[in-house]
């Protein structure tokens, strides 16, 4: 492999997808290899949310709620695009792990026969703590497997935990750690024919790589809007249930954004129907411009375009690691089959931790750390550069060839 700079800059100077990094925010500062755990800021989302703050919030008062009752459809109209569903199906709306509730509770009731919920140790905690509350005030079962720690969750494994018990499976469909890709098109198959449904969470793909929900016959997904879709810190996130599902199902949270003529303002609860029914309480305006924003940056870039930058640079990087860190004991914790990596390579070292700390600040570069042991590098193909890939791990080389990170303590901060 060619190892010199001059490999990276050529590459910078022909890619397509390069123009897009100047309609990013960009101040002095240290590499950002982060943007799989918060993307940077459109400068058209910096303008918009202005503009929405003084003239339709200052000037305009509550009478722009007739321009921004509809944002949560709207918002996910365009997720949908992104994820292979049909715009009825994605609604924008609170948190990843709120949408994860109410998508949980919901299919829990489905089938009351079926007490089992089946989900990886290695799932995102957040999900796991969600789930395992849905069982206790359901009076369900969380079962955990144990998937491969560098590929991920395998359908055949997961097979062997299915049966006419499990109600709902839920997995990530790439991985937070590992990056690895879950085969949705055969989970989803081998979940179906125990008679389950199949929930995804999408935070580390939507973006980023390819999504075709309806082709893989996924009943319902979640997902954020901040990490590859740039929506700002707690950008709200989508959830998406299938069309033929949707009249099957109730979500516990009942509020008036979810209430059949909500302005009647009636005694009861009716669900409006459809995808709509999934709202709860007030939208957070601001947060959806932000949302809007971002997510229109990566449909005008094209995701194919963005997946195939994110696996020449991720190529490169684990071409770089093979040279520069392996020597010292860095491990690739990531699969090496492009098929199966989404947009992040895991590094894996003993004193990563300290490491990370030292990259941040003696050598200009924020990375992120996962327990216990792993470096996360985050590519976000829309504004990071093959240049900047390089430079970050030729950082990592100099960090443990000089012994940088000796000095710093192995106690973790409270943000990782």
């Amino acid at each position: 492999m060619n190892t010199d700079r001059t490999f990276a800059e050529e590459l910078d100077s022909r890619d397509p997808v390069g123009p897009f990094r100047e309609r990013f925010f960009f101040a002095e500062g240290p590499i950002y290899m982060d943007g799989n755990s918060l993307g940077r800021l459109p400068l058209s989302t910096a303008e918009r949310i202005a503009s929405t703050v003084r003239a339709e919030w200052g000037e305009g008062l509550v009478g722009s709620w007739h321009a921004w009752i509809d944002l949560p459809v709207q918002v996910g109209s365009a997720v949908a695009q992104l994820i292979g569903a049909r715009p009825e199906e994605v609604i924008v709306c609170d948190s990843t792990s709120v949408n994860l509730y109410k998508l949980a509770m919901a299919a829990s009731g489905v089938d009351p026969t079926r007490k089992v919920i089946l989900t990886d140790t290695a799932n995102f905690s957040s999900d796991r703590y969600v789930l395992e509350g849905v069982a206790q005030q359901t009076g369900m079962e969380l079962k955990m497997f144990e998937s491969h720690p560098v590929f991920g969750p395998d359908p055949a494994s997961i097979s062997e935990h299915l049966d006419e018990n499990v109600a709902l499976v839920s997995l990530s469909h790439v991985g937070y750690k590992n990056a690895a890709i879950a085969d949705m098109d055969a989970i989803a198959s081998a979940v179906h024919e125990a008679g389950a449904l199949m929930l995804w969470d999408l935070c580390h793909s939507v973006g980023a790589l390819p999504i075709d929900l309806e082709a893989s016959g996924a009943d319902m997904a979640v997902g954020c809007t901040y990490k590859y879709l740039n929506g700002g810190p707690g950008s709200p996130a989508f959830l998406y249930v299938r069309a033929g599902l949707q009249d099957r199902v109730r979500q516990p949270i009942w509020g008036w954004f979810g209430q059949r003529d909500q302005f009647a303002m009636r005694p009861g609860y009716e669900p409006q129907g459809g995808i709509g029914s999934f709202l709860t309480g007030t939208p957070p305006i601001v947060s959806l411009i932000g949302a809007q924003e971002g997510i229109g940056l990566i449909l005008e870039a094209g995701v194919e375009a963005l997946r195939e930058k994110s696996l020449a640079i991720t190529e490169m990087m684990i071409g770089l690691h093979d040279e520069w860190l392996r020597p010292f004991g860095v491990e690739l914790a990531s699969p090496r089959d492009a098929e199966r990596r989404g947009s992040h390579l895991a590094l894996q070292h003993p004193d990563a931790y300290r490491i990370c700390l030292a990259l941040i600040e003696k050598l200009g570069v924020v990375p992120d750390f996962r327990e216990p042991d792993v470096i996360r590098y985050g590519i976000a193909p829309i504004y990071t550069t093959f240049c900047e890939a390089w430079d970050a791990m030729d950082r990592i080389r100099t960090c443990l060839d000089e012994d940088l990170h000796a000095g710093y303590p192995s106690e973790k901060g409270r943000v990782t």
